[in-house]
């Protein structure tokens, strides 16, 4: 049995369905470096270079699985990485949803366009952009997800969510954060932990640097 399938089948009965199709259907060794082809499936974090990484397969499910994902949803993602997430979010939303995904590091974001590019999602854009102000354009989501750590609640962020709508994120911590949920009703905002991980730091006006 393959890394994948190990992996797939640990996950069987413990996900929804189509976050397990999304993860069928979206192939991880499409969205890293070729050196680490044969640790595709290894559950941890992969450098994608510019001091940044892809994570690791159990993190973004958990992620995703928090995010409440259905067809048709408006996405934003802050820090496209090698896009990876952004495709797998694509396949869930599908033809009649969209994601925009934003990422800061120039290099990284014609990285993860030409990875996108590969799955032929035509409801994916990732654009050269510092997302943790946002992306007052297309406001409002009705989700949206940090894949980099928050160095507060993100108040700016969570601001251009829909009433309903779903923020995921990590926060409060340069090393270690707890993953916050937090959902946006009329009379105020919940949170929900999901426990301690490991991001690299937000960058651009309201991250770390």
């Amino acid at each position: 049995m393959s890394a994948r399938e190990m992996l797939l089948g640990r996950w069987n009965g413990c996900y929804p369905e189509p976050l397990l199709k999304a993860f069928k259907a979206i192939l991880r060794e499409k969205f890293i470096l070729d050196e680490d082809f044969d640790q595709a499936y290894g559950d941890y974090p992969l450098s994608i270079g510019h001091g940044q990484t892809i994570s690791q397969p159990s993190t973004v499910m958990i992620m995703l699985d928090a995010l409440e994902l259905r067809p048709g949803q408006k996405v934003l993602e802050i820090g496209a990485g090698s896009g990876w997430n952004a495709a797998l979010m694509g396949y869930i939303v599908g033809k009649k949803g969209r994601v925009y995904s934003t990422e800061i590091v120039s290099e990284l974001a014609d990285y993860a366009k030409k990875n996108v590019k590969k799955t032929k999602l035509k409801n994916v854009t990732i654009m050269h952009h510092d997302g943790s102000i946002g992306l007052e354009k297309y406001v409002p989501f009705d989700r949206i997800i940090v894949t980099a750590a928050c160095p507060s609640s993100p108040d700016k962020l969570i601001s251009q969510l829909k009433e309903e709508g779903i923020l995921v994120a990590p926060v409060s911590g340069f090393f270690d954060q707890d993953m916050v949920v937090y959902t946006k009703h009329k009379d105020g905002i919940t949170e929900k932990r999901l426990g301690s991980f490991s991001f690299v730091p937000l960058k651009g006006a309201l991250g770390y640097q």
